[in-house]
């Protein structure tokens, strides 16, 4: 074998010394200077910004579209968990002041609570916001003062 001291070594086997040098390689107990050069191109292209982020945009429709139709909590829980660490927020403003710039009213409730009318009932469909920036808006049940 080439680079092998041991030249007797059967086609197809390696010789000690090279098991060595190749182990020595990899677990890092050979010094840098033999070190390989990295596989990846590290240099960013001008299109590679805007790729990265329709990507991710594509990824985060793709998140909200399976959690429309997830059937399980715990896979409903683990997208919006996934999606929060990437800056991506569940709207749920139960309890919030209706804002028709944020929330779509799905419905009304009546009350007898004057303080209530105009108040987020339920939330419906969830909404979500990348950052600051409406993705969708959640869609709502608001309550409305009875007609007396």
């Amino acid at each position: 074998m080439a680079g092998s001291a041991d030249s007797d070594a059967p086609t197809g086997q390696i010789a000690a010394e090279d098991i060595a040098r190749i182990i020595a390689e990899t677990d890092g107990t050979e010094d840098g200077s033999a070190a390989s050069e990295p596989d990846v191109d590290v240099v960013a292209t001008p299109g590679d910004l805007d790729r990265a982020l329709a990507d991710r945009q594509a990824l985060i429709q793709l998140c909200l579209y399976a959690l429309d139709r997830a059937r399980s909590n715990g896979v409903v829980e683990r997208l919006e968990q996934g999606l929060a660490g990437i800056g991506v927020t569940a709207l749920r403003p139960d309890g919030e002041r209706f804002d028709p710039a944020r929330h779509e009213a799905g419905g009304a409730v009546a009350t007898d609570d004057p303080e209530l009318d105009g108040v987020v009932a339920e939330t419906e469909v969830i909404g979500f916001a990348d950052h600051e920036r409406l993705l969708r808006a959640p869609i709502v049940t608001v309550y409305a003062k009875r007609a007396t």
